[in-house]
């Protein structure tokens, strides 16, 4: 912290800026955010959650793993749900900060693919599809 006076921020070009972007990057749960938080006021903390958006909010490796299992736990509910002849809802992702939610993207099969689809599911052979035609033998390449 000596550098801070020191002309040209000393040997480590230690700035005013740089020591507060350090600070602001800090991870939620580091000991300086926690005494920051724990030395505020209610009428602080009333005015900073009214104006706070938690989607934007900062997570730490930790909860990004924990969103991740519940996610997954959610997944494994719904497979054994369908799987025992229920008709469970699609599970929703935990929205995460900074991460938008993904729209339906898949595009609908036509009428003709959904019937060679179920064609083929069920034993039949695709016609005059790429699928029947031989497999196309690459020329030799010449060594240099």
């Amino acid at each position: 912290m000596r550098d801070l006076w020191r002309p040209g921020g000393g040997e480590a070009k230690l700035t005013w800026r740089l020591v507060g972007n350090l600070i602001r990057h800090l991870p939620p749960e580091s000991a300086f955010k926690t005494a920051m938080r724990n030395k505020m006021s209610s009428s602080e903390i009333e005015r900073a959650s009214k104006s706070a958006d938690p989607s934007q909010g900062q997570w730490s490796h930790l909860e990004m793993l924990v969103a991740a299992q519940s996610d997954t736990l959610r997944w494994i509910a719904y497979i054994l749900a369908a799987a025992n002849g229920g008709k469970p809802k699609k599970p929703e992702p935990t929205p995460r900060p900074g991460v938008k939610v993904k729209g339906k993207t898949r595009r609908q099969l036509t009428p003709q693919q959904q019937e060679a689809v179920w064609a083929r599911i069920n034993g039949g052979t695709l016609a005059g599809t790429w699928q029947n035609s031989p497999p196309v033998k690459a020329a030799p390449q010449a060594r240099p």
